[in-house]
C-alpha cells in the first residue's frame, strides 16, 4: 500500500457560519459554531488515509483538550500518530467564517505547531519510508525546508502546499518535486494574476499545479504545454478544506503512478465531495466516494 508522511500542523478549527462575512468594524449574527478537527497537515493526512493509503503524521499538538481530541480524531481515520509530539501549552487553533456562498475566510493561531521547527529523531527515517512527503506552511519554515531536504536525499517525491503564502526560499523551491498553490498563493508568489502565466514562473519546480477553485485546476510541467483539468459542477456547503482534500487525494493517485490527466480529475472529484459537506477533516471522503464521483 502506497505510505504518505505528512509534516506539518494540527489545529482545532472553530468554525462560525453567516450569511454574509463582517465587514472590518462590523458586527453580524451567525447561525452555527462548531469545533471540528483540522489544519492543513492534519488535513492533508486524513485526505490521503480516505484515499486508500497508509499515512503517518510529524508534528504537534497541545497538552490541552483540543490536542487529545486532534490525535484521537486523526488516529479514528487511520492516521499514524506515532511521530505526533505533544508539548505543553496550547493546541493550535484556526478561526474560521465560513458565508452562505460556501466562501470562507480563516485566522491561524499556530500554538503548539510553532514547536515544530526541527527534525526529531526518527523522523528523517520516516520520511525516507515514504512515497511522498506532504508539506505546507503552518509551522515553522525551518522544519518545513528540514522536511524538503531529508527527502531529497532519500529520493522521496515532495509535495509543497505553499499555505499560508509568503515568499519560498531557494533551498525549499530546490527541495521541492511538486508545487501546488491556489490562485491567490500563485499570484502572492509570482505576482502574476494569470495562474498560466504564475505557473509558468514557477518552473523552478518540476511540475506545478494551481487549483482554481470550482474552475478545475492547471498543471504545468517544466517543459510542456499547460494541461487544465475541469472539476465538477457541484453546489458547494463550505470550501474549507477542499484544497487539502485535493492534494491528499493527488498525492495519492500520482503514488499509485496513475496518469497526471487521470490523477488531477480524481482528486478534483474527492475535493468536489468535500465542498458539498460542512468543515474539513469531516467532509472529506472515503475512496469508494471518489472512485464513484470520478466514474459518474
Amino acid at each position: 500500500m502506497t505510505h504518505i508522511v505528512v509534516l506539518g500542523s494540527t489545529n482545532m478549527d472553530l468554525v462560525t457560519y453567516v450569511a454574509k462575512a463582517p465587514q472590518r468594524g462590523e458586527t453580524v449574527t451567525g447561525r452555527e459554531f462548531h469545533t471540528i478537527p483540522g489544519g492543513k497537515g492534519s488535513n492533508q493526512a486524513i485526505a490521503a488515509a480516505r484515499a486508500g493509503a497508509t499515512v503517518s503524521m510529524i508534528g504537534a499538538v497541545g497538552n490541552d483538550a483540543f490536542g487529545l481530541r486532534l490525535r484521537d480524531t486523526l488516529e479514528h481515520s487511520g492516521v499514524d500518530t506515532d511521530f505526533l509530539r505533544t508539548v505543553e501549552g496550547p493546541s493550535g487553533t484556526a478561526h474560521i467564517v465560513v458565508d452562505d456562498e460556501g466562501a470562507n475566510s480563516i485566522v491561524v493561531i499556530p500554538g503548539a505547531n510553532g514547536t515544530v521547527d526541527h527534525l526529531s529523531p526518527g523522523d528523517e527515517g520516516l520520511i525516507a519510508s515514504a512515497d511522498a512527503l506532504l508539506l505546507q506552511l503552518e509551522i515553522p519554515l525551518a522544519a518545513v525546508v528540514a522536511g524538503a531536504q531529508a527527502a531529497r536525499r532519500h529520493g522521496i517525491r515532495t509535495v509543497l502546499t505553499p499555505s499560508p503564502a509568503r515568499p519560498l526560499t531557494p533551498e525549499l523551491l530546490a527541495a521541492t518535486d511538486l508545487l501546488v498553490p491556489n490562485e491567490y498563493e500563485a499570484v502572492t508568489l509570482t505576482g502574476r494574476t494569470d495562474p498560466r502565466e504564475a505557473a509558468a514562473l514557477l518552473d523552478v519546480v518540476p511540475e506545478v499545479v494551481v487549483t482554481l477553485g470550482a474552475t478545475g485546476s492547471l498543471y504545468l510541467a517544466r517543459g510542456t504545454d499547460p494541461l487544465v483539468i475541469p472539476a465538477p459542477q457541484v453546489t458547494a456547503v463550505d470550501s474549507t478544506g477542499a484544497g487539502d482534500t485535493f492534494v491528499g487525494a493527488l498525492a495519492v493517485a500520482l503514488a499509485e503512478e496513475k496518469p497526471v490527466r487521470e490523477a488531477l480529475s480524481w482528486a478534483a472529484a474527492a475535493a468536489a465531495i468535500s465542498v458539498q459537506r460542512a468543515g474539513a477533516s469531516v467532509s472529506m471522503p472515503y475512496r469508494p466516494e471518489i472512485d464513484a464521483q470520478f466514474t459518474a
